[in-house]
């Protein structure tokens, strides 16, 4: 039997239960697994290789639309998300991200992950390429949807979502968990 850190083990436990019904994001879940395996401190933004991040599908009142970022670093149309800096309740982080991103209160995250990535983040000043092993999860805005810009981002703003299916300018992730979304709904 493999002895896991308790950060390794409640990773690996969220991941397990995950059932990815996209066909071209198939392989992320198994990806995600084995790096959680391999590294004790995957959560820690300090494991140079990559880490875990926690990302939000940020959806308003009546859920039809749903805010991103335009993201100061990375320079894209993005969920809003972050480092895990060591908290593997990743439910958790991505909740604390749309919170301290968009300004917003009156939040509420669902549990269970919405869609999971694998993705390089480029080389920036000291940090060397890494990989970002992104765990997404539905965060529910029920309170004001007036948002304030953070220092991470250019810009937010409200999309909708079913506008954003066939919109070859957004993110094929940004499409994924759309598709996803309207599935659901």
């Amino acid at each position: 039997m493999d002895n896991f850190s308790p950060t390794q083990q409640q990773v690996l436990n969220l991941l397990n239960q995950y059932v990815e019904d996209e066909l071209e994001n198939r392989h992320s879940k198994g990806v995600l697994i084995e790096f959680a395996k391999q590294y004790e401190n995957c959560c820690e933004r300090t494991l140079t290789v990559g880490h875990f991040t926690g990302s939000c599908w940020l959806v308003s009142n009546d859920g039809d639309r749903v805010l991103l970022t335009h993201h100061k670093k990375l320079e894209r149309w993005l969920q809003l998300g972050g480092h895990a800096d060591g908290d593997s309740d990743l439910a958790q982080v991505a909740l604390r991200e749309a919170e301290e991103e968009s300004g917003l209160s009156d939040l509420i995250v669902e549990p269970e992950i919405f869609d999971l990535e694998r993705h390089a983040i480029p080389a920036r000043g000291a940090d060397a390429e890494h990989y970002h092993h992104d765990v997404r999860f539905v965060v529910h805005a029920t309170g004001s949807e007036d948002f304030v810009v953070s220092d991470e981002s250019h810009a937010l703003a409200w999309r909708v979502i079913s506008e954003l299916v066939d919109d070859d300018e957004a993110e094929e992730s940004i499409r994924r968990m759309a598709r996803k979304w309207l599935k659901r709904s």
